[in-house]
């Protein structure tokens, strides 16, 4: 699948991971919507990649399919899906305020892997209607929480490693439909709301990655997702995008 010419959605595409795929794809001549809830921002990105914007709530299933149409209207199509939409949270079982919150857990799963999955499957569903034998392509962002979830990271952690197990089974899903689906599992990158973080504490998250060490590049999970969109063989797997970091 040929990243010129592709009609592409990216969630959460106003900032950060998301922002960096619709910036990348635009500059390999695909069209892009951005679907995202900062109207202000993606806006403002969509006017600059010369792109659509959509402003979406990706746990609404109203709000994902007029977001849906939106895209289908202004591309013809949907060729390809790249879900960054998500929320970072951190909270202890049994903290000093009491057990974790039912509702905080519940939000994480919801807008995470829920979100995810809603988009998904309705974008999947405008793929299907495409011709010739493959007919989409989509990536869905895990996170190394999946497999090394740190203290205060059960929702989170729980939230990415539903994206990293339902990765081969909706592979095998849309498989008779010509879709093929993958996750990146990226590891501590340098998006806003790390660069928020003091630079010491930043230079500490750094000096724990293997090599090398420093923080990723945005664009450099944009280009894996591109890389997974365009290599046909690419389905029902979960890249690692870390630098051979191994949470303790």
């Amino acid at each position: 699948m040929e990243l010129q010419g592709l009609r592409a959605i990216v969630t959460g595409g106003a900032s950060g991971l998301g922002a960096a795929t619709a910036q990348y794809l635009a500059a390999q001549g695909a069209k892009v919507t951005i679907f995202d809830l900062d109207e202000a921002r993606g806006t403002a990105l969509a006017n600059e990649i010369g792109g659509n914007f959509a402003r979406t709530d990706v746990t609404s299933e109203e709000s994902v399919q007029a977001a849906i149409t939106t895209a289908v209207d202004a591309m013809g199509g949907i060729d390809a899906l790249v879900n960054c939409a998500g929320i970072a949270t951190g909270e202890r079982v049994v903290g000093r305020d009491g057990p974790h919150s039912l509702e905080g857990f519940a939000r994480t799963i919801n807008i995470n892997l829920v979100g995810s999955f809603n988009v998904l499957r309705l974008a999947a569903a405008e793929m299907a209607k495409n011709e010739g034998p493959e007919r989409g392509a989509i990536v869905n962002t895990a996170s190394i929480a999946a497999f090394d979830g740190q203290k205060g990271q059960a929702a989170y952690a729980a939230s990415k490693g539903g994206i990293a197990g339902m990765t081969l089974p909706l592979a095998r899903d849309l498989a008779t439909q010509g879709i093929r689906v993958c996750a990146i599992a990226p590891g501590i990158f340098a998006t806003p709301m790390m660069k928020g973080l003091p630079q010491e504490v930043q230079d500490t998250l750094a000096a724990e990655v293997t090599f090398p060490k420093r923080l990723g590049d945005p664009e450099e999970y944009a280009r894996l997702a591109g890389f997974l969109i365009s290599c046909g063989y690419m389905n029902g797997e979960v890249i690692r995008l870390d630098g051979a970091l191994r949470m303790r």
